[in-house]
């Protein structure tokens, strides 16, 4: 894989605030270890793509009874939800009530219709950046799991994983993949760009999952690569 460096400064000080509201302490919406960010930060290993809100499509493969593969146009086509949400970034900022508009992940599943054995799916941005998920027990079966390509009633900005970006609201957002193009289904859990230096195969923020060294064994049909 070949990634371009992101060359603008990703975060600052001024971007965080501790907290101190007793009222978001109560609501207990902040997991351990993280703050609230005043804006939402740019992070990211690579450059945003070039898009003309055109040439964009979204393919699916792997272990499905129906591979699809999506233009732009007839993606933005398939059913829209609207979701409000937290997120929560591994590098200890949090944003509360995000609006996002997309796909709800769970339409993806009825259209391709997964096969027995898919048990994992690995999300691949334009660059080859991957990480990847259970398709089922409560990762990617939620309500509030969706392919997002709007931001608080706009198109999704591309520093931020636009045109089209997962997003995993109860996991850390590097689970939560950019620019993506492609949607793998298969019987194997791959460990993805960050999984392989270091980070968390699962990355719960309120279990403080970061780093692979916390890592307990898995079930027995948790195959991991």
């Amino acid at each position: 894989m070949h990634f371009k460096k992101h060359s603008k400064p990703i975060a600052f000080l001024e971007d965080f605030e501790p907290l101190s509201s007793e009222e978001i302490r109560k609501k207990k919406r902040i997991p351990p270890g993280q703050h609230l960010a005043k804006r939402w930060p740019v992070l990211s290993v690579e450059a945003p793509p070039q898009f003309n809100g055109k040439d964009w499509d979204i393919e699916v493969t792997g272990l499905v009874e129906n591979p699809t593969k999506w233009t732009w146009s007839e993606f933005l086509k398939l059913p829209k939800v609207e979701i409000t949400c937290d997120i929560h970034c591994v590098t200890s900022w949090s944003l509360l009530d995000q609006r996002f508009g997309g796909v709800l992940f769970k339409t993806i599943t009825d259209i391709v219709q997964p096969k027995k054995d898919a048990k994992y799916v690995t999300f691949e941005a334009y660059s080859g950046y991957t990480s990847a998920l259970p398709l089922y027990d409560g990762y990617l079966d939620q309500d509030n799991v969706i392919l997002a390509y709007e931001y608080q009633g706009k198109p999704l900005p591309l520093e931020h994983g636009g045109p089209l970006r997962l997003v995993v609201p109860h996991l850390y957002f590097w689970k939560s993949v950019k620019w993506v193009k492609k949607i793998h289904f298969l019987d194997v859990w791959e460990r993805g760009f960050w999984e392989v230096r270091g980070y968390h195969q699962r990355g719960d923020p309120w279990k403080e999952e970061r780093y692979s060294s916390q890592e307990r064994p898995r079930r027995r049909d948790h195959k991991i690569l």
